[in-house]
């Protein structure tokens, strides 16, 4: 029977260094004989593409209850399409945000958790991947904040969520650490205002035990 992949999961605040120390993660874990999938959320599948832009152009925004069905809407499809075929095949899934970014951002920061336990909704859509381990790459939001806004004046494309208040980015980061709190066995905080290589470092040590697992 051929062994299951492992799905490993990034989050934290825009401008946190997920994607970097993703990419960083999965040669790293290629070095070790490993097939890697790299992919992110919103935006991995054609659908997933579509609400992407929906989501974070600006272009039309939407209220927090559709803004939660759109990403779950991506979620669904990016698991049934690619990460449970992937971890199917034995690939181990690096993903960049997950079920994570929406507890914190659509749920506590948006304020959606105080109306009704929408918690079974995010489990119907992950459709029972769930990650093995999740890095919270945890920086403060203020200095986020000025990551993405050099980030932008050198040319990078900024998003709707990026120019939120920093109050917003707040309460963002508040709900990350309660995650890490409360399920500490599965999220490993990292230190993200350190430097990339000592970063790297950090989680490649959290990771070395599912190397053998």
């Amino acid at each position: 029977m051929k062994n299951m992949g492992r799905l490993i999961t990034f989050e934290g605040g825009d401008g946190c260094g997920k994607s970097t120390q993703l990419k960083l993660t999965a040669d790293w874990l290629r070095g070790q004989g490993k097939d890697v999938l790299e992919t992110r959320q919103p935006g991995a599948t054609p659908l997933g593409a579509e609400i992407r832009g929906l989501l974070l152009s600006g272009e039309f925004v939407p209220v927090p209850e559709c803004e939660l069905l759109l990403f779950l809407a991506d979620r669904a499809q990016h698991v049934q399409t690619v990460i449970k075929p992937a971890l199917e095949n034995g690939q181990w899934v690096l993903c960049d945000r997950y079920s994570d970014s929406t507890l914190a951002y659509q749920l506590a920061a948006r304020g959606l958790a105080e109306q009704t336990d929408l918690k079974p909704m995010l489990a119907f859509a992950e459709a029972g991947c769930i990650p093995q381990r999740t890095f919270w790459l945890d920086v403060s939001a203020d200095i986020a904040l000025k990551r993405v806004r050099t980030r932008t004046d050198m040319g990078a494309e900024s998003t709707r969520l990026d120019e939120e208040a920093l109050s917003f980015h707040e309460r963002v980061h508040a709900a990350f650490l309660e995650i890490s709190q409360q399920d500490s066995e599965r999220m490993t905080r990292v230190d993200a205002s350190d430097h990339i290589e000592e970063i790297q470092k950090q989680i490649q040590i959290h990771l070395e035990g599912l190397l053998v697992a």
